[in-house]
């Protein structure tokens, strides 16, 4: 199992960066990814980024080029740097992983961070 938490959300005029973090409760070479997902009013939970166990990263087509997923694995942290952040890239968002060596869906989810970006 793993538990997870997100902090670093908040209000921000459209342009400006916020970096969430997500804190794991155990080592993420463990895991076999971590990911960002987001929710907007409305809509249905999408993905946003995802980071293997390995470092190999990959992005939405909608954030690419603004959005930065790393892991610090000392600190079983893994963050989102965003940057020329939009209105529409307000959403609560999750931090997600996945355990075990198949790939799938994500098995574990946080609690989600509220990001709202002003116009």
């Amino acid at each position: 199992q793993v538990q997870l938490v997100e902090s670093g959300g908040g209000l921000v005029q459209a342009g400006g960066s916020l970096r969430l973090s997500c804190a794991a409760s155990r080592s993420i070479f463990s895991i076999n990814y971590v990911a960002w997902y987001r929710q907007a009013p409305g809509k249905q939970r999408e993905f946003v980024a995802r980071i293997t166990s390995g470092g190999s990263p990959n992005y939405a087509d909608s954030v690419k080029g603004r959005f930065t997923i790393s892991g610090d694995n000392a600190k079983n942290t893994v963050y989102l740097q965003m940057n020329s952040l939009k209105p529409e890239d307000t959403a609560v968002y999750y931090c997600a992983a996945k355990t075990g060596f198949q790939l799938g869906p994500p098995g574990y989810w946080g609690q989600g961070t509220q990001v709202t970006v002003s116009s």
